[in-house]
């Protein structure tokens, strides 16, 4: 049985990886870092495991996935996919609200990473999936600190895709679109019904839409794929 640690497992993209791996005979671990009852309730329902930990820091990173490695002969997946979303005009942006988006989304990637891939290196073999965003591949407006954080994401695949090759571990980016998730919660339907029009599908995706590909990405059904940012988003960037 493969292990897979997913980051940000309670809600969205993340909760239908855990819901999806575990379906598939995956030992599966989750990281959150406040909703310990949704935790709870998805550890019932799936036999998943979850621990709570802020990826923002270095030192608490550490400390679940060794908690993690004492529990299994070794992690084999790693999604990171947790990470935050704020809309707000560049010139209103703070500097703390600017290094809190740093440090979840693209900074968390690296806290998490490290550990995992000293893991993965003593057997030569590993998937990293990184989850971006269609904003980290061509910017939105409103939106520039996240864009860049996940502009990040996709650099920090390709070149870790090019360092980690030779010792056969896969490094993905996945590139989600309008997905009707939390995180987009704050649109209005109008806003919605807009952004679907400018959509070729019509309509927005599905967070167990993006975790089947994010199985396929982990599966050996994908093993000559690295380095790739994969976008899903129904066509509303080709």
């Amino acid at each position: 049985m493969k292990t897979v640690v997913i980051t940000g497992g309670t809600r969205g993209i993340g909760e239908a990886c855990v819901r999806l791996f575990s379906e598939n005979n995956y030992k599966v671990f989750f990281i959150y870092r406040k909703e310990h009852e949704k935790a709870r309730t998805l550890e019932k329902q799936t036999g998943a495991t979850g621990f709570c930990a802020d990826i923002q820091s270095n030192e608490e990173c550490d400390r679940v996935i060794s908690a993690i490695t004492n529990k299994c002969n070794g992690i084999d997946v790693l999604i990171n996919n947790a990470g935050i979303a704020e809309q707000k005009l560049f010139v209103d942006i703070m500097p703390d609200e600017w290094q809190r988006m740093i440090d979840t989304d693209l900074n968390g990637v690296y806290n998490i990473t490290q550990p995992v891939l000293k893991n993965m290196l003593s057997k030569n073999d590993g998937v990293i999936i990184n989850i971006s965003s269609i904003w980290g591949q061509c910017g939105a407006a409103c939106e520039v600190h996240y864009s860049t954080a996940k502009a990040g994401v996709i650099g920090f695949t390709k070149a870790l895709a090019k360092e980690m090759g030779l010792s056969g571990i896969r490094v993905n980016c996945v590139a989600p679109g309008m997905i009707d998730t939390e995180m987009n919660n704050q649109l209005s339907n109008e806003d919605k019904n807009e952004i679907c029009a400018q959509i070729p599908l019509g309509r927005m995706g599905k967070a167990a839409e993006c975790a089947e590909l994010i199985l396929f990405l982990a599966s050996n059904e994908a093993s000559y794929i690295t380095g790739q940012t994969i976008g899903i988003n129904g066509g509303w960037k080709m």
